[in-house]
């Protein structure tokens, strides 16, 4: 643990692995984003477990110019543990492995992670999965999902059965 100014940005409870591969996964975030992606450099200042990343939808796609915002959370346990990662505010895409409260159906945020990912492989992941896309529609179940759901998707049991927007 750091011990100055920036004693706020490390909580107590953040192991210290955890937070030297947040420091180094954000200034890697900072200085090489994925293609259309942007840290909000506001989200980091009180606290590095939680950002937002600003994303552009990529050219030639349905998403092309839409602009949307990705949450990640991490715990004491990252990277180990997967980030919780949802989209936020306004636009939140219309996609069928997207649910309209920001839940991302996407394997390696829950069963397939590993501590070799991080933050860009996600976000390149996102961007794809939203560049294959090939119709505007929600998941079918997205209705009950929303209504019936944690609001950590993490604690979500997904099935995985479909490869294909």
């Amino acid at each position: 643990m750091r011990i100055g100014k920036s004693l706020s940005l490390y909580p107590l409870n953040v192991h210290r692995v955890t937070t030297k591969r947040l420091q180094k996964e954000l200034l890697a975030l900072q200085n090489d984003p994925p293609p259309g992606m942007t840290l909000n450099e506001k989200s980091v200042q009180n606290s590095i477990t939680q950002w937002i990343v600003d994303m552009e939808g990529a050219p030639g796609t349905l998403y092309e110019g839409e602009k949307f915002q990705l949450l990640f959370k991490f715990s004491s346990r990252y990277p180990f543990d997967s980030p919780q990662v949802m989209f936020t505010g306004e636009n939140i895409p219309v996609h069928p492995h997207v649910y309209s409260n920001g839940h991302i159906c996407l394997s390696i945020l829950t069963e397939d992670w590993s501590p070799a990912l991080s933050v860009q492989s996600v976000c390149l992941s996102i961007i794809s999965m939203l560049s294959s896309c090939k119709e505007k529609r929600r998941p079918p179940d997205n209705s009950f999902y929303v209504r019936t759901c944690n609001k950590n998707p993490k604690k979500t049991k997904w099935w995985y059965h479909d490869d294909t927007c």
